[in-house]
């Protein structure tokens, strides 16, 4: 395939007002040199499972760097593996950049390579640089040696070039069964990085791939495609996370003895790591093949999928990643700065809607039956460009639950008996009958108003402590409300070697409420809008959702409620 080559302009982004970091620094100190005339950059996920928020970090560093310094960025499909890869993976990766808010110049796949990287292997067999071993994945296992012995030597390792491509043609043609041979780097046993002692570089495996169909039987390890792939595409920065950083010298390694078109520099930077969460992709196909999850796109899931649809914005994510910054030291940052930029971004530009989570019924006494009038609400409190609305008042509505006690403490100041609030942007009420069932329970509240603190009227300033929210019981929209919450109970759910990460699934991560009312014109709302129901929390409609069953999963809370949490465990 062939990559544009058109002059690239310099981005309009100032990067002088941009966040100082190491790789920033370098890049800037080598166009400064000469040494590149464009920054080009790729994002490299293999299609084996969803985005998490690690790969956001990875994404956002790698389009900055590109568009900041007038190149470009690549997304490529590190497909090397067809046991795992499928095409769902691929399109929502896709699905997951484009959301970010990020176009790729090329949409690039290693296997696009794979004629190329066979000859590159060959080129190391013909020049002595490679072998075939014929000692099965244990036996070279056990030969590596560890961090304090060399390995040893394969008794195939003086094969000669000749015998060495004789059999990786034979490996090709599809002669062998899988595991019979593999072919290795010859660089050193005895390298104090065990990456270096000669590595795998290919191996058969008779499997379809997604791509390429049956044409090959043996494939390119992730190691050997991945820096030539780098190449091949003229790259000039390979950007990855620290676990990388000893398999560089091998990356090095192979770049300078293969006659690949480019050098590209791998810079490593360390990986975010998010408490409360899990980003390790072993473990999150665990949470989902297990039922521990609903899916992939589970709102209490840290994949992009995930949080994407609990309600978090790709603004909040982009912020989010450029907070935590670019740093060689690994960290764990709190859950709460991820909630934290959602709150941020939604704060300036949710609009604000009535909306009852656990109903209780309300009957204003003195308030006409049959009759009904508009309340006129600012959709925005500080943002009066954002418009008013309608929002119907009755005679029977519905407030929080939690918004009235019958034996209230001196500071409860919601309703309580003989008690006065002012209903939002309507008048004040006063409680004068409670009614219960059998069982003890309240079940309405009946309630008189005073028609002088309506706006406009005499009493209309008169002041109570306390104002709570409702909505119309006869216009109000019933729905079902998720409130999803932190997926495991503690920080660090892998810590505890004597127990599986998942016995520390928070029970209490997801709360269904099925019988929430919400004022009319939330019902129009569409998939990825948001709002903030008044006082609860900033909320989303869910795709499992209809028009007339509503679903809508609550994103943040207003607060953090996990602060004082977060801070006792820290300070133990």
């Amino acid at each position: 395939m062939g990559f544009s080559q058109q002059p690239f302009p310099m981005s309009s982004h100032d990067p002088s007002s941009a966040p100082a970091h190491f790789i920033r620094s370098r890049i800037r100190k080598e166009l400064e040199a000469g040494q590149h005339e464009r920054v080009i950059t790729r994002f490299p996920p293999e299609p084996n499972g969803y985005l998490h928020i690690g790969h956001a970090k990875s994404i956002v560093l790698n389009f900055a760097m590109a568009a900041e310094f007038g190149g470009y960025t690549n997304l490529r499909f590190d497909d090397t593996n067809p046991a795992r890869e499928e095409q769902r993976f691929i399109d929502a990766i896709r699905d997951d950049v484009h959301w970010l808010g990020y176009e790729w110049e090329n949409e690039c796949y290693a296997s696009d390579y794979f004629e190329t990287l066979y000859g590159y292997a060959l080129h190391l067999i013909e020049n002595g640089l490679a072998y075939v071993d014929s000692q099965d994945a244990d036996t070279i296992r056990a030969q590596r040696g560890t961090l304090t012995e060399p390995g040893i030597n394969s008794p195939h390792r003086e094969r000669t070039p000749e015998e060495n491509k004789a059999l990786f043609e034979a490996m090709r043609a599809g002669a062998f069964e899988d595991g019979a041979h593999v072919v290795r780097a010859k660089i050193d046993m005895a390298a104090p990085n065990i990456n270096l002692r000669d590595p795998v570089i290919y191996r058969i495996r008779h499997q379809e791939h997604p791509r390429t169909g049956s044409d090959w039987c043996i494939y390119p390890s992730y190691d050997f495609a991945h820096g030539q792939s780098d190449a091949i595409e003229h790259i000039t920065h390979s950007l990855c996370t620290l676990e990388f950083e000893d398999h560089r010298p091998l990356y090095d390694w192979l770049i300078e003895h293969l006659p690949v078109p480019a050098r590209p520099q791998q810079i490593e930077f360390a990986r975010l790591n998010l408490d409360f969460a899990v980003l390790s992709k072993r473990r999150l196909t665990r949470l989902v093949e297990e039922g521990h999850v609903s899916g992939w796109d589970d709102p209490r899931l840290p994949t992009l999928a995930g949080i994407r649809r609990r309600g978090f914005t790709p603004e909040s994510i982009r912020n989010f990643c450029t907070e935590i910054g670019v740093t060689k030291s690994e960290s764990v940052i709190p859950f709460g700065v991820l909630e934290r930029n959602l709150r941020d971004d939604l704060n300036v530009r949710a609009p604000r809607r009535l909306a009852v989570l656990d109903p209780l019924k309300l009957v204003l006494t003195n308030y006409p039956e049959d009759e009904s009038e508009h309340i006129e609400l600012p959709n925005h409190p500080q943002n009066p460009d954002m418009g008013t609305r309608s929002v119907p008042l009755s005679r029977e509505l519905f407030i929080e639950r939690d918004d009235f006690m019958e034996d209230a403490p001196k500071k409860f100041f919601r309703l309580k008996p003989g008690g006065e609030v002012r209903l939002r942007g309507a008048f004040i009420i006063r409680c004068d009958e409670i009614i219960k069932d059998e069982t003890g329970q309240v079940i309405e509240l009946r309630c008189s108003y005073d028609p002088d603190t309506r706006s406009g009227q005499p009493g209309a300033d008169r002041k109570v402590k306390g104002t709570i929210h409702w909505v119309s019981a006869a216009h109000a929209v019933k729905a079902e409300v998720r409130l999803y919450d932190r997926l495991f109970s503690v920080p660090n759910p892998g810590a505890d070697k004597e127990r599986d990460f998942t016995d520390f699934i928070n029970p209490e991560s997801l709360s269904v409420l099925d019988n929430a009312r919400l004022e009319p014109s939330v019902a129009e709302m569409q998939p990825a809008e948001f709002c903030q129901f008044e006082r609860l929390g900033y909320f989303v409609p869910d795709p499992d959702g209809q028009a007339d069953a509503p679903v809508f999963n609550r994103a943040v809370t207003l607060r953090d409620a996990w602060a004082k949490l977060e801070k006792s465990l820290k300070n133990g």
